[in-house]
């Protein structure tokens, strides 16, 4: 039993710093991005800070990425921690210009989290130079950090509102396609719920592979990473 908590008080301690990196630096760079676009309410609200305070969501931040290491220790052994801030909130009539704004807004939290990634990635190369107990954890919370900003970033592209990429979406498309498609947004969400965890899990009751959107999740990080570890200097 010792063993088993002090197993997931590590594993805890290696995802904390990548989580809270992540998903600050993700809702930071949307207010940041939509502040230069002429919209200030996200800054007015203080949400455009590296404070995660100003960001954390009680179920999203703290809760969902418990419950992801203690049923992932308990189930398998290997847990994946995901996790989600509060959103930041923009008002899409005070951008200069807001079609083309709100996708450079969308695109801003993703692309930080591709940039964490290769920050995270580079910074492995330090790994040796602490004692071998530090070093291990520093190499373990970089690799962490590396796998979790490029999941987030391949996630959020999804092109399915209110994801980023499902509001990069509809700025691209013609005015009318674009009105019809954001109505997707009160059911995105849930839709997304249900192809990342009802649906497998309706497979595997039912004996077959339906674990589709996190295998072409999967295929997106693995080409993300291949490009992130010759970036800098890992393979």
């Amino acid at each position: 039993m010792d063993g088993f908590i002090s197993d997931i008080a590590f594993t805890a301690s290696i995802w904390a710093l990548p989580v809270l990196i992540a998903i600050t630096m993700h809702e930071a760079a949307h207010g940041f991005v939509a502040n230069l676009c002429g919209d200030p309410t996200a800054r007015l609200m203080g949400r455009v800070t590296l404070n995660p305070f100003a960001h954390i969501d009680k179920f999203g931040t703290i809760v969902l990425p418990i419950l992801c290491i203690v049923s992932g220790w308990a189930l398998a052994g290997t847990p994946f921690v995901f996790g989600y801030a509060k959103p930041v909130p923009v008002a899409m009539s005070r951008l200069n210009n807001p079609r083309r704004d709100m996708m450079l807004v969308a695109a801003a939290g993703p692309g930080v989290n591709v940039l964490l990634a290769v920050a995270a990635s580079a910074l492995l190369h330090t790994a040796s130079w602490f004692p071998q107990w530090f070093g291990a954890w520093w190499e373990a919370t970089l690799v962490n950090g590396v796998l979790l900003n490029l999941v987030l970033a391949v996630f959020n592209m999804i092109p399915l509102p209110p994801l980023d990429g499902g509001r990069i979406v509809t700025g691209l498309l013609p005015y009318e396609l674009a009105r019809r498609y954001v109505r997707l947004e009160r059911y995105g969400i849930f839709i997304v719920v249900g192809l990342l965890f009802l649906l497998p899990f309706i497979g595997r009751e039912v004996g077959i592979e339906l674990n589709y959107l996190m295998r072409l999740i999967m295929v997106g990080v693995h080409y993300l990473l291949q490009f992130v570890l010759m970036l800098t200097g890992q393979i």
